[in-house]
This record gives structure tokens, C-alpha cells and sequence, in this order.
């Protein structure tokens, strides 16, 4: 069983920047590509970005540019670096792998 714990979520002011990490139990981390999910209050979750086995990475419109998603396969842990934050990317965020769901970490984009 694959267990994820999401860290790094906090309060920060429009235009600013967190890194939040997903750590993964197991020995098969690196060979599975990890997602980062957000979900807006009274919005369906929807996916932010993507990061393979490989290192290739793809993310959602509205944070191309912004977001920077990458993994350190000698730490279990993926990251989502998160730039230039806007109030709308408030939201609770969710890493998943292998069908496997974290518990989520809130962040809130407010002045």
C-alpha cells in the first residue's frame, strides 16, 4: 500500500511562493509518475501538474509558468514549487500516485 503525506501549505500574500512536498512510502517511488490535484472551495478538484518517471513534466493553463513541479528519487518526495501566487489558487492541494490520494495540504492566497 502506497501512502502520501502532503507538507508546505500555508497563508501567503498574492505574489507570493511556497513549495509544498509529498513524501511516498515504498520502494517503487521512482518509477511511477506523481500528480499534484488542487481543490477550490465549492469547485470540483482538478489536476495542476505532472511529473513522470522520466522527469518529463506537463501542467494545467492556469499555472503554466508559474508552478514548477520536479522529484527527488533519493528522498521519496516530490515537490510543487509555487510561484507568483494569485487568491485563486487557493485551494486544498492533493499529490496522488498509483491511484493513491494524500490527505491534502491547504493553501490560502490572501492579503
Amino acid at each position: 500500500q502506497v501512502q502520501l503525506v502532503e507538507s508546505g501549505g500555508g497563508l501567503v500574500p498574492p505574489g507570493g511562493s511556497l513549495r509544498l512536498s509529498c513524501t511516498v512510502s515504498g520502494s517503487m517511488f521512482r518509477i511511477y509518475p506523481i500528480n499534484w490535484y488542487r481543490q477550490a472551495p465549492e469547485k470540483q478538484r482538478e489536476w495542476v501538474a505532472t511529473i513522470t518517471s522520466g522527469g518529463d513534466t506537463n501542467y494545467a493553463d492556469s499555472v503554466k509558468g508559474r508552478f514548477t513541479i520536479s522529484r527527488d528519487n533519493a528522498r521519496n518526495t516530490g515537490y510543487l514549487h509555487m510561484n507568483s501566487l494569485k487568491p485563486e489558487d487557493t485551494a486544498v492541494y492533493y499529490c496522488h500516485m498509483v491511484g493513491n490520494w494524500g490527505q491534502g495540504t491547504q493553501v490560502i492566497v490572501s492579503s
